[in-house]
Parts: structure tokens; C-alpha cells; sequence
């Protein structure tokens, strides 16, 4: 009887959810490499075999992250829908995306107050994230005003007030189980987008 072969790719899809399952129970610093073997039910070994080190499983973890991020990104950017249904689309679709993943969600927040966000070997530039998300909901306000959708003026301030919203419900998601973060999204919308709606006739 042959033995079973391995989908190498599924093992080391297997091996980097079981990674951030413990990073987001005990923490990255805490972690080792032999915790995440444990919680993914193989060897030590079987870990190096598919990531060298720590760094890595967690680099591999923004990785797909971000690849999930550009892909919010790009949808919003793409013409057709008028701009102001396209940032609601993207304010949901971001939500949807931290919601989906929580314990990454939590690992990120980790390392965000840990202070690595900053450091040239954090595996994730936080303040690059911030301006991508800034720039797309500030091009979708001025596209949204110059359709008449909101007020004239709007820009850069007043998507920082929307992505510090969503990050505001995300940090109180992660402190409260009994805020739900999925449920959110299109209140966030409603209350960002009310205070920018034409006044005049």
C-alpha cells in the first residue's frame, strides 16, 4: 500500500491558521514554534518544513492579509457604480474582511501596541495600510461630491474620521464580546456619510 501523500500546500495552509490561532491566544513574543506544531498536530520539525522561523509564519499571515486588502482596494476603485455606493461598499467589504479573520484581527492590534508597527522588521507597515484605505475613501468622497452625492470640500480629513470609525468598532470588537462587529458596517456608513450630505437646496 502506497503512502499517503501530502498536499503540501494544504499542510502549510493548515500550519499557518494553527500559527495564528496561538499568536492570537498567547501572543506573538510568547509563541514557539513548538506551540504551533502542537496546535496544528504534527512535528517540530514539519513546521521548519514549510516556514524557517516565526517570523516568517506571521510575515506569511500579513501576506495573505494583504493580498485580501488589495483585493477590497481594487474593487472599490473600479468605475461603473456611482462613487458614494462604492464607498459604502468598501467600508462593508472592510469590515467584513476584519471580521472574518479574528484572531489575525487580534495579532495585528498585538503587535500594534507591542510597538513593532513602526520597526523596520515588523511584517506589516501599519501606517502604509492606513494611507492606502485614507487615499481610496478620500478619492470615493471627492468623486461622490463632484456627482453632487456629498457636499464639495470633503477629502483627506474626513477619511480619516471613517477609517479611524472602522478601527474604533474593530478595537472595542476585539475588548467586548458583545459588540458585533459584522453588524457594524452599515452603521458606520450611515453615520460617516450623514454629516457630509449637501445642506443647500
Amino acid at each position: 500500500m502506497a503512502p499517503k501523500r501530502v498536499d503540501r500546500e494544504a499542510r502549510r495552509e493548515e500550519i499557518l491558521s494553527a500559527a495564528v490561532r496561538v499568536f492570537a491566544r498567547q501572543g506573538f513574543a510568547a509563541t514557539r514554534i513548538e506551540d504551533v506544531a502542537a496546535e496544528a498536530g504534527i512535528a517540530k520539525g514539519s513546521v521548519y518544513l514549510s516556514f524557517g522561523s516565526r517570523d516568517e509564519l506571521l510575515a506569511a499571515a500579513f501576506a495573505r492579509l494583504a493580498e485580501r486588502s488589495a483585493g477590497v482596494l481594487a474593487h472599490a476603485s473600479a468605475e461603473g457604480a456611482p462613487a458614494v455606493e462604492r464607498l459604502a461598499s468598501l467600508v462593508r467589504a472592510a469590515v467584513a474582511m476584519l471580521a472574518d479573520e479574528p484572531d489575525l484581527t487580534r495579532v495585528t492590534v498585538d503587535l500594534w501596541a507591542a510597538g513593532r508597527h513602526g520597526g523596520a522588521a515588523a511584517p506589516l507597515d501599519m501606517a502604509s495600510v492606513y494611507r492606502e484605505y485614507r487615499g481610496a475613501v478620500a478619492d470615493l468622497l471627492r468623486r461622490a461630491a463632484a456627482e453632487g452625492d456629498l457636499r464639495p470640500g470633503v477629502g483627506e480629513p474626513e477619511a480619516t474620521v471613517v477609517v479611524g470609525a472602522i478601527e474604533g468598532c474593530l478595537v472595542q470588537w476585539l475588548m467586548d464580546p458583545g459588540v458585533r462587529l459584522d453588524e457594524l458596517a452599515g452603521t458606520v456608513v450611515e453615520v460617516c456619510l450623514t454629516g457630509l450630505r449637501p445642506t443647500g437646496p
